[in-house]
């Protein structure tokens, strides 16, 4: 990259860690773009959607909100959940809504061990660890296909489905990720 670009990047911290979360890897983003000698920088925006917003305006995120994010580059997400919003709500009215609205099939999560920094994953001896965790994002149990039935027989009768929907695309296309992901790397291990 030569010449500098500059990436519009929609923070939404959301509830709970997702706050610090986001702020710490911003720094983290910010730091790696003042370190790329001028070739790239990140321009953010931050909006308050999550369960805060949802108590006091009765929806998750605003109306316009998936017009508005179309525009960025990237989407810097946190967490989404909080005791007091029930997780139908805050689950398809944020995190699902956006996944599913712009097919964000590929969630990817590198994981190291940093020199340093003891782990509770880390083995009593000096073992590295390298891994890319690949999973699905917009299938299985995240289709939205299920619900509660039988309510009318009264208290106790009622039944809860979950059905996980897995088309022949989305798992090609996300094990074709995974192996592609694969190639790059030192390590060319799929599990």
């Amino acid at each position: 990259m030569s010449a500098q670009r500059t990436f519009t990047i929609a923070a939404i911290p959301a509830d709970g860690v997702g706050a610090e979360v986001v702020a710490a890897g911003r720094a983290v983003l910010d730091a790696l773009a003042a370190g790329s000698g001028g070739r790239f920088s990140f321009a953010w925006t931050e909006f308050p959607w999550g369960c805060g917003y949802y108590e006091k305006t009765g929806r998750m995120m605003d109306d316009d909100g998936l017009e508005v994010l179309q525009d960025f580059d990237a989407l810097y997400f946190g967490a989404v959940g909080w005791p007091s919003v029930p997780d139908h709500i805050s689950l398809w009215g944020l995190r699902l809504r956006i996944c599913q609205s712009f097919d964000q099939w590929a969630n990817v999560r590198p994981v190291h061990f940093h020199p340093g920094i003891t782990s509770p994953l880390r083995k009593a001896d000096d073992t590295p660890l390298d891994w890319v965790v690949v999973r699905e994002n917009s299938e299985g149990e995240y289709a939205g296909l299920g619900g509660r039935n039988l309510s009318g027989r009264g208290p106790g009768n009622e039944v809860a489905l979950q059905t996980a929907l897995f088309t022949e695309k989305g798992c090609e296309r996300i094990m074709r990720f995974a192996f592609d992901l694969a190639r790059g790397r030192d390590r060319k291990k799929v599990s």
